[in-house]
């Protein structure tokens, strides 16, 4: 059991009676907790008053309970440990419930710790009461009450064992206030059972050797990599794996940085906004060899003419995902890091299977990269291009930033436009598409890594949800620094709205003709350092002087055109064939033996978009 694997952190942890709420802070001590997040309310003080009294655990104050959970997400995907947040019954708990539930569409290790009316008041609609179990029930991992202050340990424990474990995930634990204040006879470790939690880890031999054999014999296979990868740290094994096979990859949203941007078998992120290599690869492919993903709609879209032509083999941790949405050839239930090493092992040092013969195949590929590389048009009113802005941050702060982002149009740009070498340094709510998520979350990063820049790419509609974490970031000592995108709308729903509902702008412009709010103005008063940007020679001078300030957060408002899009795009629910590389622009893909009715080949597709590029 993971829980008995951590040392306590008090010479003594038994034979000494406290209250459970001290428990509740000597039990996340000797679970190597460093720091939480929270905001303090009347159900929970006790645990505050335990806090107060804490030797090895720091509490960043919040100004949102929201902020709390998206801060200790940031906190656990930048280390890779487990996040901690806190906060009162009722609505500071409920407050919570679009962090938690960012968390479990993420698959992040988070333990949410509530405050709970009194054991006598449960039920009878008190002050401050609601059932955050019931509220929490399909957006957790797992959640309970604990009703007994002797529990205390034992539940912390098990929270943080099945967060960590397996799939991650947010465990929210509740604890009514009389059982903060019960006294106990704290023991460490405590005994943990949880007969009905077993996460198989280790693939099965015989589906790895199936998995082997296919891969062998397929002359277009493609690495669909995913989150997991990134969650079981499993970069390092998936590099081998390609210099072993020399299969080509394509990582999504989530796992960007799995594999090295530069690296030349690299095609992208696929989906939606996707490359049109990675996107192109997946709908010609005869072999999908997906890991740690979910085939998620974003990814898929139309799920009957994806990736039509593919065998697919799917590995995760998670059983129920395989198969969920694709029919699987070779279904394996592990850890990513040992399906990887297992599936490497068959292609070296047991000398089972041979690497697949794909010259032609990368040739193809090779042919799209070169014909669809990454780009986008000077705006010809001579406003500023949001890509510029990010290609020049990339360039600027290099790969071993740290880049969280909020939501939208930005969020695709800063995927598409920063370059990412290493897994871990980028950091977005992919699932939950939760607006807000990129201050608290760079807050929770700044705090993990403290040595390390950590840069927030945010939209003018994003910040105005969660910017009261900038006072946070001030207070506290957290000098991240944040690009903000500011085109003055709801950026990708005006996009859609341009698109596919003839420009009918509803409710969806922020600002008017001057700048309300003034984000300069409002940074400042919030603690930070900030300056505006409207001009592409002002980007980099702005990005070097926010980079040379380390002792305040630092905002940095770049104002741009509102009619910059996001390309290439997947109109939702299309097929991936139906990409557009700009508007109005779509390569072919298919099968080069399949019936000649519409072009097929790679030299077709581009003489099919040059005769649309001649119109």
């Amino acid at each position: 059991m993971a829980a008995s694997q951590h040392a306590p952190t008090h010479e003594e942890s038994g034979h000494e009676r406290i209250t459970g709420a001290d428990a509740v802070v000597r039990s996340l001590e000797a679970l190597g907790t460093e720091i939480v997040f929270g905001l303090p309310g009347g159900a929970v003080l006790p645990l505050y008053d335990a806090l107060f009294r804490a030797e090895h655990l720091r509490h960043v104050l919040v100004r949102h309970e929201q902020g709390a959970g998206h801060a200790a997400e940031g906190y656990a995907v930048a280390s890779g440990k487990v996040g901690v947040c806190i906060a009162t019954s009722g609505p500071g708990a409920t407050n919570l419930v679009t962090a938690i539930a960012d968390a479990y569409l993420d698959s992040v290790p988070m333990v949410a710790i509530t405050g709970q009316v009194g054991s006598s008041l449960l039920g009878t609609d008190a002050f401050q009461e609601a059932d955050i179990r019931g509220i929490t029930m399909p957006i957790t991992k797992h959640n309970f009450m604990v009703t007994r202050a002797e529990d205390v340990p034992a539940a912390i424990a098990a929270a943080f064992h099945i967060a960590s474990t397996g799939r991650p995930g947010p465990v929210l634990v509740d604890i009514p206030k009389d059982v903060q204040n019960a006294e106990i006879e704290f023991v460490w470790p405590p005994e943990v059972d949880l007969p009905g939690y077993k996460p198989n880890t280790k693939p099965h031999s015989r589906q790895i050797a199936q998995a082997a054999e296919m891969i062998s014999q397929a002359q277009r296979p493609v690495l669909y990599i995913g989150g997991g990868v990134v969650k079981a740290g499993a970069a390092n094994e998936l590099a081998e794996f390609v210099d072993a096979t020399g299969i080509p990859v394509a990582t999504t949203l989530m796992a960007l940085g799995a594999f090295p941007q530069s690296h030349p078998l690299y095609l992208g992120m696929p989906g939606m906004h996707g490359t049109v290599p990675a996107v192109g690869a997946f709908q010609e492919a005869d072999l999908l060899i997906a890991i740690g993903t979910r085939f998620d709609d974003r990814v898929t879209g139309d799920t009957d003419s994806f990736a039509p032509y593919a065998k697919v083999i799917h590995a995760d941790i998670d059983p129920a995902e395989i198969g969920k949405i694709r029919p699987v050839d070779v279904p394996i239930v592990g850890d990513a890091k040992r399906v990887l090493s297992a599936l490497t092992d068959a292609f070296t040092s047991s000398g089972r299977a041979k690497p697949p013969q794909i010259g032609p195949w990368l040739e193809r590929l090779t042919g799209l990269k070169e014909r669809f590389p990454r780009g986008y048009d000077e705006h010809a009113d001579g406003t500023l291009a949001p890509q510029y802005v990010l290609e020049t941050l990339s360039k600027e702060a290099g790969p071993d930033a740290v880049y969280v982002s909020g939501v939208g149009q930005h969020q695709m740009w800063a995927a598409q436009f920063i370059d990412y070498e290493k897994p871990r340094h980028w950091i977005n709510s992919g699932g939950a598409g939760t607006m807000g998520y990129a201050i608290p979350a760079a807050v929770g990063a700044k705090a993990a890594l403290p040595d390390t820049e950590v840069w927030a790419i945010d939209g003018d509609g994003c910040f105005q949800m969660t910017n009261q974490e900038i006072t946070t970031a001030a207070l506290e000592g957290f000098p991240i620094k944040v690009a903000l995108i500011n085109n003055g709308n709801l950026g990708m729903v005006r996009q859609w709205q341009t698109l596919f509902y003839e420009g009918n702008y509803s409710h969806t412009k922020l600002g008017g003709e001057v700048y309300v709010p003034d984000f300069v103005k409002l940074s400042e008063a919030l603690g930070a350092v900030s300056f505006r940007v409207t001009t592409k020679d002002e980007v980099l001078p702005a990005i070097q002087r926010a980079r040379e300030i380390n002792d305040r957060p630092v905002v940095i408002e770049f104002v741009v055109g509102e009619d910059a899009q996001v390309w290439p795009m997947i109109a939702a629910g299309s097929s991936n064939s139906d990409i557009q590389y700009a508007r109005g622009m779509r390569p072919f893909f298919g099968e080069e033996e399949s019936a000649a009715e519409s072009p097929q080949s790679i030299n077709d597709t581009l003489d099919a978009l040059d005769a649309q590029e001649g119109n």
